[in-house]
């Protein structure tokens, strides 16, 4: 049976001092998990946290990116880069990505593509603002911005990884119902059977506002195989309480 993951994104937090205190915690409590477990770190803590997870269950993973290989990019930080610091998954298309500075579906696409030449995971987001769902648009947007990673990955978007976050529903304290989640998962879930014969092996996550009261109802929907995880990731106790609900 496919193991569920659940990946914490800390986004642009943390420094030395919280970081191990926050991942010992997580260590000590984690014992032998029944789901996958990652952590995507800001870029600057890759070495420190790569040292702290060593030879533990608990995998690391980046927040981005680079759509280019090497060369005069200032600031991009490659997939190679990241493969020096022992990074399983990268996140890739977040929504704030794609708010912020304007990543758009192809660009999104190349970092997959990117990182899965370097053998790391891409955790490829996909979601709709409020505007878009109000607009009975959700489809229609999520299968567009899976179909731009599917187009440049072939057969090998059966090694991706999934993440489903309602953009309306991240940071805002809302969170999509069980149900309204399951639907925008059996969505995908039947694109990506489309796509490749090896779709069942690809995890479907929900990344809009999971957190410690709600992540076991989310979890038993059939199509919901994990969780990335924001503001609870930085809580040891409740990033631990969705781990064990997975």
């Amino acid at each position: 049976m496919k193991k569920k993951l659940i990946a914490g994104n800390w986004k642009m937090n943390g420094n030395l001092a919280a970081n191990e205190q926050l991942l010992k915690a997580v260590l000590a409590g984690v014992g032998q998990p029944a789901c996958r477990v990652a952590v995507s770190v800001p870029s600057a803590y890759l070495a420190q946290c790569q040292s702290l997870l060593a030879g533990s269950v608990v995998e690391l993973a980046a927040q981005d990116v680079s759509a280019y290989e090497s060369g005069a990019y200032t600031g991009e930080i490659s997939a190679l880069m990241l493969r020096d610091f022992g990074v399983r998954y990268a996140i890739v298309g977040h929504s704030e990505r794609r708010q912020y500075h304007g990543e758009s579906d192809e660009a999104v696409a190349l970092k997959a593509q990117r990182a899965l030449g370097c053998g790391i995971t891409p955790i490829v987001c996909v979601g709709e603002t409020l505007v878009e769902r109000e607009a009975g648009q959700t489809v229609e947007v999520v299968k567009r911005q899976l179909a731009a990673v599917i187009r440049a990955n072939g057969h090998c978007v059966s090694e991706i990884v999934v993440a489903y976050e309602p953009v309306w529903a991240i940071g805002t304290g809302k969170t999509a119902t069980p149900e309204q989640a399951q639907d925008v998962h059996a969505v995908l879930r039947a694109q990506l059977k489309a796509a490749s014969p090896n779709a069942d092996r690809i995890a479907l996550l929900y990344g809009g506002s999971m957190n410690a009261a709600n992540a076991a109802s989310l979890l038993s929907q059939p199509d919901i195989d994990g969780g990335l995880i924001g503001g609870a990731a930085l809580k040891a106790v409740d990033f631990l309480t969705i781990i064990a609900a997975a």
